[in-house]
């Protein structure tokens, strides 16, 4: 079977969302499309040669922390305001144009922070609980079909951006070689659901 390309189902899209610094639901398609392109070119290359898939290769943290790479980088490109912030692990991941030197800076108030995960309905580990604009993708990766040449491409199922504040959030201790960190909690994921950018039921019902 060879390698397939998914393409973004636009009926998908919540019409009613609220999108802050100019964003646009045709920002969104844009750069998951930009994923899914870059998977299916790259997999192609790959199974020809008769190696596997990148989903298969990569260790599931690699992944995660490359696919918030990606969107990150599309998201930039095609937003009309937004930028990549060019300070290495500066915070938000994607600023606004323009308004620090360089476009680059440790720890802004204006943008948006970008997070992957496999866990249904976006929870998330962040580095702090910190008041910010968060965009979560949610995304399946099939890694069980045998043969493995047969497993479907790497989907996202669920979008969501929302406002945060700091009391939205759960701390999470870790030992003395861990990081802590922190995790919206309940509430804090309700709040986060209701501002729903993406969902694909049907890829939900079908996992």
């Amino acid at each position: 079977m060879p390698v397939t390309r998914q393409i973004v189902d636009e009926q998908c899209f919540n019409p009613n969302v609220f999108l802050p610094y100019e964003l646009r639901l045709h920002d969104f398609t844009s750069a998951m499309q930009d994923v899914y392109d870059f998977f299916f070119d790259v997999n192609s290359h790959l199974t020809n040669k008769g190696l596997g898939r990148l989903e298969d290769t990569l260790r599931k943290a690699n992944l995660s922390g490359t696919l918030s790479d990606m969107t990150t980088a599309s998201l930039a490109k095609h937003s009309r305001v937004l930028t990549q912030n060019r300070y290495h692990n500066g915070h938000p991941d994607l600023i606004v144009k323009g308004i620090h030197v360089n476009d680059s800076v440790k720890a802004g108030d204006q943008g948006v922070e970008i997070k992957t995960t496999v866990k249904k309905g976006g929870a998330v580990d962040t580095h702090g609980a910190r008041e910010q604009w968060l965009c979560i993708f949610v995304y399946k990766v099939d890694n069980k079909t045998e043969p493995a040449i047969d497993r479907l491409a790497l989907k996202f199922t669920e979008v969501y951006l929302s406002h945060v504040q700091t009391d939205d959030f759960r701390k999470n201790e870790r030992g003395e070689l861990g990081t802590r960190t922190a995790t919206p909690h309940k509430e804090g994921m309700e709040k986060i659901r209701k501002n729903w950018v993406y969902l694909d039921l049907e890829s939900e019902e079908g996992s």
